[in-house]
């Protein structure tokens, strides 16, 4: 008789719970878990890159600033000439451009103005 009534108990709980899973199993996959913590690591060596890719982007701002304010005080002294030169004019490092695209070339003087 004891075990009669475990039985009615436990079966339809078991029951119940089996078609819980098959209905979750159409919305969710069921399935063990994959602890993949190698990409974490990747993670993190990635957003320290970053972090010091930003420190340097914003050491060379600060400096630009500074080079941006020296040259604004030094305006009244500082006199800039365009000079358009002919097509052919390169200078080191400048990247060429495909043939048959007309190109202008501006070369900035700078000139100091002598009390």
């Amino acid at each position: 008789m004891m075990y009669k009534g475990i039985f009615k108990r436990i079966v339809p709980f078991f029951l119940t719970f089996a078609a819980g899973l098959f209905i979750a199993s159409f919305f969710v996959t069921i399935a063990t878990p994959n602890f993949n913590f190698r990409r974490g690591s990747n993670k993190y060596k990635e957003v320290q890159r970053l972090r010091t890719e930003n420190q340097e982007l914003m050491r060379t701002n600060c400096e630009l600033r500074k080079q941006m304010e020296e040259l604004r005080k030094n305006s009244s002294e500082v006199s800039v000439d365009y000079v358009l030169g002919p097509s052919t004019l390169r200078l080191p490092g400048m990247r060429t451009e495909s043939a048959g695209r007309p190109r202008t070339t501006v070369l900035l003087v700078f000139t100091t103005a002598s009390a």
